[in-house]
């Protein structure tokens, strides 16, 4: 008992809290980084899918980095770029496998941005910089850290353009058809990915201005 308590302490780190968090705020892929942003505006007209495709970004990217990670001192250099990418090759179609046995539909409407999840810049990104250099208990944090962080964003982005472009959440219709009787109109520019980067924009302002870090850095 007291040699597994022992080691759940040693995990939770202050620096493997630092690396779950950070991605939240100070470090964020799409807000901070800059990466990701593609399938941000490719798949955010639905929470449903958004939600989906940021589970599925969130499993790549922890098992990546953690079997990347515990191969790093095997791995030469200079084939280094192609085993990580054969990693996530793997672990993409096992996630898209298990998305047309269980979610059929929704894997129809992700399309091919399953696929594209090898092509990630966070995963490869993440790769390189945390899982090549650290432990797999960090590598775990850090997946975990920034498949939460692109969510966050996944989901804030997909919430508005559904609510204010379709007037639903989750495919279930939100707005009264009351509103709709005085005159109220679906916008549709919000289902366009011009309305997905101007969200976006708008959550970077909001980040920046409230995070002094931010500024500092800029």
């Amino acid at each position: 008992m007291e040699n597994g308590a022992a080691e759940k302490e040693s995990l939770w780190t202050p620096k493997n809290r630092k690396l779950l968090t950070d991605p939240f705020n100070d470090d964020n892929p799409i807000t901070v980084q800059v990466l990701g942003v593609c399938s941000a505006l490719a798949v955010t007209t639905q929470l449903k899918t958004a939600f989906v495709m940021a589970l599925s970004v969130t499993v790549v990217l922890v098992f990546s980095n953690v079997i990347v990670s515990a191969m790093r001192n095997t791995i030469p250099s200079r084939i280094r770029m192609i085993v990580q990418l054969v990693v996530v090759a793997g672990l993409v179609i096992l996630v898209d496998q298990v998305l047309q046995a269980f979610a059929y539909d929704v894997s129809r409407q992700l399309s091919v941005y399953v696929g594209l999840i090898i092509t990630n810049c966070i995963i490869m990104g993440r790769l390189e910089a945390m899982a090549m250099s650290s432990k797999p208990s960090a590598a775990f944090f850090d997946g975990l850290g920034n498949g939460f962080g692109y969510g966050a964003i996944l989901i804030a982005v997909s919430f508005f353009r559904e609510l204010l472009g379709a007037g639903s959440l989750f495919g279930y219709k939100v707005i009264p058809q009351a509103m709709y009787d005085m005159g109220y109109e679906n916008n549709g520019i919000m289902l366009t990915s011009a309305a997905a980067m101007f969200i976006i924009g708008i959550i970077i302002w909001i980040q920046r201005s409230r995070n002094t870090k931010l500024i500092d850095a800029s």
